[in-house]
């Protein structure tokens, strides 16, 4: 996973257990477009619809309202 400055790599135990909680899909390493590390979701929901979730520091923000849609 890409860092930013001051971010510290997720947990391996807890990488193995997060799921998007929209879709139960696994999620992967990926990088927004300003350059922070994000979670993406690796399935799409019933409207087609990809999430990726923001972390801070170590912590995945898992919270649909905040998530931002990718295609």
């Amino acid at each position: 996973m890409t860092q930013s400055a001051g971010s510290a790599p997720i947990a391996p135990w807890l990488r193995e257990i997060l799921r998007c909680p929209v879709t139960g899909s696994e999620l992967v390493d990926g990088v927004a477009p300003d350059g922070t590390p994000e979670l993406q979701a690796v399935e799409a929901d019933a409207q087609g619809v990809r999430r990726a979730y923001r972390v801070e520091g170590a912590i995945p923000v898992l919270l649909a309202d905040e998530a931002r849609t990718i295609s």
